[in-house]
């Protein structure tokens, strides 16, 4: 699907794609847990029969279940890790003379 349109500068187009079913799935795996629930609303997204996306939500909910990884120092105990950046701000203005 593209539309073309005439500007004073030439031809324009644009060319509008529908999402992949990965990123239909990933979209649906952000807004809820349900498994049932992605693949109605992956396979709304695509247009695509439900049972097909059923089968692909299936296999990308089994591959992030091996993918998930956890740093534990004792058994059973989950450990946080927290990032902070500190942003310092320096002004060139800022110099410091000896006068």
């Amino acid at each position: 699907m593209s539309e073309d349109w005439m500007t004073k500068y030439g031809s324009r187009r644009v060319k509008r794609d529908p999402p992949t079913l990965d990123e239909a799935i990933f979209a649906a795996t952000g807004i809820t847990e349900d498994l049932d629930a992605q693949a109605e609303i992956a396979a709304s997204l695509m247009g695509l029969p439900l049972e097909a996306v059923q089968v692909e939500v299936k296999k990308a909910a089994r591959a992030a279940v091996r993918s998930t990884r956890v740093i534990a120092g004792e058994p059973g105990a989950q450990r946080s890790v927290v990032v902070e950046r500190r942003v310092v701000r320096r002004f060139g203005n800022d110099k410091r003379t000896g006068i």
